[in-house]
């Protein structure tokens, strides 16, 4: 693995995840990866189809349950047991809600409207008060530029727009830290600006995130910290001018080469 360090940073760790494994009967999908994204960090996971990259982002939500390693949210340890499953259910839930986790598909509701599907969380897991949680939703759809949509169910809109929704609805748990899992992969090309425009504004406020994607040139451009992925292992990882510009695995040399 090539590696730079990140020596005397100061900032509260946001996520750390240290030789993280995963194995699905006998195959092993990680084999002891770590990750830390301190708070404002943007950690961008490259790597091709099959390298670990949305299992890694899964693990650290507990989607799925790691065989083995140690994860920490906001400096708090999860606690598992031997076997890698959570010790204590209640402190998973817990702090899953510090994460904001927006996947491939949008997974918005489809009964619920684009309102509804916004407060659903907030009012019946963290028991906000309804008209705080719709407040907060009216601000979050304006700041993805759908302040018209609160009333519209997701099968009347575009890609594009379910994902904004998709977005703000991450957003209004307030979380620490936000997940992207390719949240532009199931786009027609011409929606996928204005999804990658909107988590540009979210790097540019300083939000913590880690993002899986396949979009090297915005990877490029809005990542602090770039992990490329092969075969479950960490082949490079170091700021994005040095990954992209002057790699120094060959493998990644070939892969940059395939996806340019």
């Amino acid at each position: 693995m090539i590696q730079q360090g990140n020596d005397g940073d100061q900032r509260p760790v946001a996520i750390k995840v240290t030789g993280l494994r995963k194995t699905f009967g006998t195959h092993e999908v990680l084999k002891g990866v770590d990750l830390t994204a301190r708070e404002g960090d943007v950690v961008a996971i490259i790597g091709g189809s099959g390298s670990g990259k949305s299992t890694m982002l899964r693990c650290i939500n507990f989607l799925e349950t790691p065989t083995a390693g140690t994860i920490e949210i906001g400096g708090e340890a999860v606690r598992m047991k031997p076997d890698g499953s959570p010790a204590d259910r209640r402190q998973i839930e817990r702090l899953r809600q510090s994460l904001g986790m927006v996947f491939q598909s949008f997974n918005l509701w489809t009964h619920k409207n684009i309102i509804e599907n916004l407060i659903e969380v907030p009012v019946q897991v963290m028991k906000c008060p309804k008209p705080e949680a719709e407040a907060r939703a009216r601000k979050l759809l304006a700041r993805v530029g759908l302040a018209e949509k609160e009333g519209a169910f997701p099968e009347f809109m575009s890609g594009g727009q379910q994902q904004r929704a998709a977005i703000a609805r991450a957003l209004c748990m307030e979380p620490r830290a936000m997940l992207f899992d390719e949240p532009t992969s199931a786009l027609d090309p011409e929606l996928v600006g204005e999804v990658l425009q909107v988590i540009r504004g979210l790097a540019d406020e300083g939000r913590t995130m880690v993002l899986v994607t396949h979009e090297m040139k915005f990877a490029r451009e809005v990542a602090s910290h770039v992990i490329y992925l092969v075969n479950g292992v960490i082949e490079e990882e170091g700021p994005p001018d040095q990954l992209f510009g002057n790699p120094r695995s060959e493998r990644l040399k070939q892969f940059l080469k395939t996806v340019s």
